[in-house]
């Protein structure tokens, strides 16, 4: 008989739009509408069935796991609420995608994903972790693979990650396995320390600039104040928002952030010209 955690009464929570919108790249929709996937080195299938969460594969000694990973802590229709005041084009946002959370993932994974992530798509980007875990991750009973930790990758060079097809990535990598594993960046320091000092820490990795630490923090280390601005999230800004800067969105700028991005890449006639 299959393991399973329940969560009960869970709401604000869409699966396809918090798996599959460029915040998490290891997790694949099913027909049935779940998702299979693998985080923090357990291999599960997700599903909701109304607002009941089910963790197939999972235990209750994971409880406190998934329910920081799904980020069920927190009130997002409070949130929601709250940030529907700032701007009506940020309510009709969040009104778009209520169901996006942010997730808190391991935040070595996130950085390495982003870097990544430079000028690629998603597509891609899915193909190169999961080439990236095939090769250099540990085998999983189910027969996938985990992220591998900074140690691993901090004895390679980026000769060897060549098979990923990640071209100038590779010594970016590299670079960030060496750092994080040598404590030259302490990726938990960048949990709680000013945010400035934050990202000047994940900075010191070569390729790594204010894009990608801000993609780290927010979605590694949960700094929900983040606001990574990449191309689309720049022209969303400028055409949508003219005159706003991302400390104008509070405390909770990273949660409007995905909500903006999400509509913007959705609903490309924003932008057409009147």
């Amino acid at each position: 008989m299959k393991k399973f955690l329940k969560f009960e009464n869970v709401t604000d929570l869409d699966l396809a739009q918090t798996l599959d919108c460029g915040q998490s790249f290891r997790w694949v929709e099913r027909e049935d509408g779940g998702f299979d996937g693998v985080a923090f080195g357990r291999s599960v299938t997700v599903r909701l069935d109304g607002t009941d969460l089910y963790i197939e594969n999972a235990d209750e000694s994971d409880r406190e796991l998934w329910h920081s990973y799904f980020d069920l802590g927190l009130d997002y229709g409070k949130i929601r609420e709250e940030i529907s005041a700032i701007h009506p084009i940020l309510a009709d946002a969040a009104k778009y995608a209520p169901g996006i959370r942010i997730l808190r993932q391991e935040p070595y994974e996130a950085l390495c994903t982003f870097i990544i992530s430079q000028n690629n798509n998603i597509k891609r980007i899915k193909g190169i972790v999961q080439r990236l875990c095939e090769q250099f991750g540990d085998r999983l009973p189910d027969g996938t693979y985990a992220f591998p930790d900074a140690e691993k990758m901090a004895s390679l060079t980026a000769d060897d990650l060549a098979p990923l097809r990640a071209g100038f990535r590779n010594r970016y990598l590299v670079d960030a396995a060496r750092k994080v594993a040598d404590g030259d960046v302490d990726l938990e320091k960048c949990r709680s320390c000013d945010y400035d000092e934050a990202r000047r820490e994940l900075m010191q990795i070569t390729g790594v600039g204010v894009k990608v630490a801000d993609c780290a923090l927010l979605f590694g280390l949960h700094r929900i104040e983040a606001f990574p601005l990449d191309v689309w999230m720049k022209r969303a800004m400028a055409t949508l928002f003219p005159g706003m800067t991302p400390g104008d969105f509070g405390q909770y700028a990273g949660i409007a952030q995905q909500y903006i991005f999400h509509y913007s890449r959705m609903n490309p006639k924003l932008f057409e010209q009147t």
